[in-house]
């Protein structure tokens, strides 16, 4: 299945020096814990380009939470009439993602996400989620606040969406790898 991506930013160049960017994915979800469930899928790739997708609800999630709403600033009928259905998500990302390692930093909660998701679609999930951490040493994870807000601020680009995210996180880890956490990451 080839299908645009729903949302495609022109392609930001991710690399430092010869270090290869890892994929790395975020979901943004309707709440926090129990019964909540994944409403926004991004993505950004080892060339930087970032990939995104908001989930229309099954009829049995219900669940919602004005707290992570005020988060990630996306209402419950936007995806209700925007959303894309849970299988044409899942074959989506199995299409861009099939066979890679992928990375998050809230890997449980991706993962259990992730899980709701192709379950619901009747689908396996064709690539494999870890734990961004561990591809961080100690010395790297102390500084990865600092860096992450250094990053944030220099992209300009917005936060608690599942896409951007990515793409912070993404120039976070190159730029923490570099060694130089205040170094440019070229676009």
């Amino acid at each position: 299945m080839n299908l645009p991506p729903y949302s495609d930013r022109p392609s930001q160049r991710a690399e430092v020096q010869d270090i290869l960017a890892p994929v790395i994915l975020d979901i943004e979800a309707s709440g926090f814990g129990r019964g909540s469930y994944p409403i926004e899928v991004g993505f950004v790739l080892e060339n930087g380009k970032t990939f995104n997708a908001l989930i229309r609800p099954e009829p049995e999630w219900t669940h919602w939470c004005d707290a992570a709403e005020s988060l990630h600033g996306i209402p419950r009928d936007l995806l209700e009439r925007l959303g894309k259905p849970v299988a044409v998500v899942a074959d989506w990302l199995n299409e861009h993602l099939r066979g890679k390692q992928v990375y998050s930093d809230a890997w449980g909660n991706d993962l259990s996400w992730l899980g709701l998701l192709f379950d619901a679609a009747e689908r396996p999930q064709l690539f494999h989620l870890e734990a961004l951490s561990t591809r961080l040493n100690e010395s790297q994870m102390k500084r990865w606040g600092q860096v992450k807000n250094m990053v944030t601020e220099s992209l300009g680009v917005a936060r608690h969406r599942a896409s951007s995210d990515a793409l912070i996180l993404q120039h976070t880890w190159l730029r923490i790898q570099s060694g130089k956490p205040g170094a440019r990451v070229s676009a």
